[in-house]
Formats: structure tokens, sequence, C-alpha cells
């Protein structure tokens, strides 16, 4: 085995080992995990891997390639948060592989070694890494794309504009690379993973490259990139009579740029100028621990930079400024930025001067520290997941025929976990021509008196009240959690009928 490609893989399965430790103890957390581990679930189970659904309800909020991912991940490992979280792992290995390969081209190997490190070893990374969601996905093919953009570009620092146009199949490769990548970041999450067109397009502005759109080709490679998108995207549209364009791209893309979801962001023009440094407060505390440096870096790019450097800073400033514009907001709305601030972190460490060692210590403090984390602390929060909690309590009862419902209680993960062992989905409650997921006080008995098996979850002072005393053939079974998507402490019982 060639030495890079030792060192590529070792890097990967150190990157790999890491970001899993732990994800097997942890229950998935509400909202957005257990949302896209169900619609993966119910994708295999549909056998339909074009149009996903969660409780038996179309799910627009994202494209198709996570849940992809996931449902490879439960053939190889079962129905479980581990398998739920694994593509997420792998992804964040592969971008550590794609910073280091691209230092590697620039003959800066050590600087893409430990931008990958720094890179793995942050906060943001350390939480997405382990979450069933597509951010990583995202990441990783943002980051091919602004490498590929910037292998089309960059023989004009490193030579003549001759030494590549008058050989076109240098470019062929990185061309064909550059709008896979934008394809496939698309179908990770949808139209944000086209910015490092806008990298690109920007820095041809600062420094204009020869022969620009003969490198490019923009026309055929938007054509390649919408014709890729368009291999799952129109089946998708046909299937839901346009729903999916409608709500997928209006809602979740338009509505989050011009107005904020689940609470995320302000809604007036005050708040929307108050929470313009949102994101540099949020690059501070989930690029930690390596955010301390920022400012040095700052300063030094104020006074030096090259063209590597402009090409980054550009693709770091886009992620910045669009997300800064977009009223939804978001920590981890930044984290493609962070490969590149990697890069330009690690870079002007060893070019400055600063002690390796130091790099070191820092990695393997934090290192340390996530591990801990992720091996002592997740088992220890486990308890406090109060539908992780019932499900395990009432698992030897449930039958698979069961159908269930709840009352102020609506996360994505009663869904998640009771699927695992009944067929039924949580019960929708038709009210004022809309579908609600909780019940009002009064529906509760009418749904369990009902013919066939049924179980309701409720707060426990409400279920109290309404069975003081339990009937023959009911059982019950109680929990005190945390409600994560609504912050709350929350006492829950379950109550449920066999026959």
């Amino acid at each position: 085995m060639q030495p890079a490609t030792r060192n590529f893989l070792a890097l990967f399965c150190g990157c790999l080992l890491f970001h899993l430790a732990g994800t097997w103890s942890l229950p998935l957390i509400d909202r957005d995990e257990p949302r896209f581990a169900e619609a993966s679930r119910e994708m295999m189970e549909r056998s339909d891997y074009i149009v996903p659904y969660f409780n038996d309800r179309y799910r627009f909020d994202k494209p198709p390639l996570t849940y992809w991912c996931q449902v490879v991940s439960y053939r190889l490992f079962g129905e479980n948060a581990f398998a739920a979280r694994f593509p997420s792992a792998v992804a964040a290995a592969l971008v550590a592989v794609a910073i280091f390969a691209w230092g590697a081209r620039l003959r800066l190997a050590r600087a893409g070694f430990w931008a990958a490190i720094i890179f793995s070893l942050c906060l943001q990374t350390f939480v997405h890494a382990k979450a069933a969601v597509a951010d990583m996905w995202l990441v990783l093919f943002m980051t091919t794309a602004h490498w590929a953009g910037y292998e089309l570009l960059r023989d004009r620092f490193g030579g003549t504009w001759r030494s590549v146009v008058g050989r076109p199949r240098a470019l062929r490769g990185w061309w064909w690379f550059f709008y896979l990548s934008l394809a496939l970041a698309f179908l990770a999450k949808g139209p944000i993973g086209w910015i490092p067109l806008g990298t690109v397009a920007i820095f041809q502005y600062l420094r204009p490259v020869d022969q620009f759109a003969r490198r490019l080709l923009f026309v055929r490679g938007i054509f390649l990139m919408l014709a890729l998108v368009a291999l799952w995207g129109v089946p998708a549209l046909l299937r839901t009579d346009g729903e999916f364009l409608q709500i997928g791209l209006g809602r979740h893309v338009v509505g989050r740029s011009f107005g904020t979801m689940q609470g995320h962001g302000g809604g007036s023009i005050l708040t929307a100028l108050v929470s313009l440094p949102f994101y540099f407060l949020a690059v501070f505390i989930t690029l930690a621990p390596w955010s301390w440096k920022l400012p040095w870096l700052t300063r030094r790019l104020w006074r030096q930079r090259d063209a590597l450097d402009l090409y980054l800073i550009a693709g770091t400033a886009l992620v910045f400024l669009i997300f800064t514009i977009v009223k939804t907001k978001l920590p981890h709305y930044i984290l493609p930025a962070f490969p590149l601030l990697g890069l330009l972190l690690a870079r002007h460490w060893l070019e400055a001067g600063l002690p390796e060692r130091a790099l070191r210590r820092w990695s393997a403090i934090t290192a340390a520290v996530m591990l801990a984390i992720a091996l002592i602390g997740f088992p220890l929060l486990a308890p406090f997941f109060p539908s992780a909690v019932l499900f395990q309590k009432a698992e030897p009862y449930l039958q698979p025929e069961m159908d269930f419902a709840a009352y102020d209680f609506d996360a994505p993960s009663l869904v998640w976990n009771f699927r695992r062992r009944v067929r039924g989905f949580l019960y929708y409650s038709q009210r004022h021509g809309r579908d609600y997921a909780t019940l009002q006080p009064d529906e509760v008995r009418q749904f369990m008196e009902r013919a066939g098996p049924h179980f309701v979850i409720l707060p426990t002072h409400v279920a109290d009240r309404l069975y003081p005393s339990l009937p023959s053939g009911y059982r019950k079974f109680s929990t005190r959690g945390f409600d994560i998507a609504n912050v709350r402490w929350i006492d829950l019982t379950l109550i449920m009928k066999n026959t």
C-alpha cells in the first residue's frame, strides 16, 4: 500500500471510530433526528425511494440523499440509533479525508492534515457527526465542490494559463468532480449546496483567470448538474403533483429565507438587525477550541494573503453572508464554512512558525474530553429521554397491530421508538378541517374505547385525572424526562389496552 493511501485510510478510520463513539447509547434527539430516521425506515418499508414519508404523511423537508444512506445503514446494522447516525459519521470522516487531500494536492500536506484535525475536533462537528441529519453530507459535497472549483482555477497562480488550456484533459476530471459534487450537495439539502458556484464567481471577479469560461463550461455543467438532480426530482414532482416543489422549495427554502420557521430567528426588522452578528458569535462558540486563534488569523490575513487565502475567504464569507441574510437562524448553518476555516487556520499556523506541539496538545485534550462525553456522559443522559424510556418499559407488551396516540406531547421520537415494534402510526385528530398530532383530553377516552389494542401517551397528571383506577385489561407505565423539543421537564404516562 502506498504511504499516501495508508495515511488517507488511517485518517478515515480514526475519524470514523471517533465520531461513532457513543452513538449507540444516546436515544435519537427530538425533533430532527427521529424525523430523518423514521422517514428512512418508512422509505424502506414502502420500497419507495422517491417520496419520503413520516408517520404515513409526506415529508418534503429535505431531498432524499440522507434517507438513502440511512436505508443502507439499516440493512447493515438494523433499525436503531447507531445505524441512523452511522452515515453522518462516515460523511464527517470523508470530509476530513477531503481536506487532507486538498492540502496534499497543494503540497501543503501537514497543513491539510491539521486542518482535518481542526475540523474533526471542533464542537460543531462533534455534534453533527453524531447526528442523524443531513448536514454532514451537505458539508462533504460543498467541500469537494470548493476543492474542485479551486483546481479548475489554480494553475493561474502556479504556472501559466496555457499549461491547462493546452491540456484540457487535465481539467476534465475536476470538471466532472465539481458538478457532480454540486448535484449531490443539492440532493443532501437543497439549493444551498450550490454556494461553491458563487465562490468561484466571486474569486473570478477578484482575481480574473484566463479562459475562465472554457475551464468551467457553465452551460454544460449546469445542465449536467440539473440532469442528475432531475433523475430523482422529476419522478418526485410527478408523484406528488408538484407538492414537493411547492413545500420543499417554497416553504423550506424560500420560507426560511424570508421568514422564521419553528421559532428560529426573528420576524421584525429590528430583530433582524440585532441578529446580524449571530454567526460571528456562533463560530466562536462552535469552532471551539480552535476559535481563540481566529482574531490572530484575521489580523494576519488582513496584512498578507495569496490566491488560496482569497478563495477560502470568499467561500467562508459567502456562507456567512447568505445565512446572515436568511431570517431563520441556527448555529449549524455555517458548518459548511468550517473546512475552509480549518485550512486557513492550519496553513497560517504552520507558515507563521507557531509550535506544532500546541496543535498536538490541544488535539489530545479535546479528543479526550469529547470521548469522555460520548462514552460516559451519553449513557448518563439516556434515562432522561421520556419516549425511549416509555418504549423500553412497554416493549414486552406491545403488539404489532397496535396504533397509538398522544396528548400534549407530539415529539417525533414517539413515532420512531414505538414503530420499532408496532405497525400502526401515531393517530391524528381531525379538528377544524386539519390534522393534529395530539388529542384533546375528551378524545383520549374515545380513542382508548375503540375496538382493538391501543395505547396513549399523555402527561401523568392528566392520566391520573382521566383514569384514577385502570379498567380491566389496561396497563400503565410512567416516567419523568426532559422534553427537548419544548425545553421542559415532563412527567409522562403510557396507558395501554391489549384487547
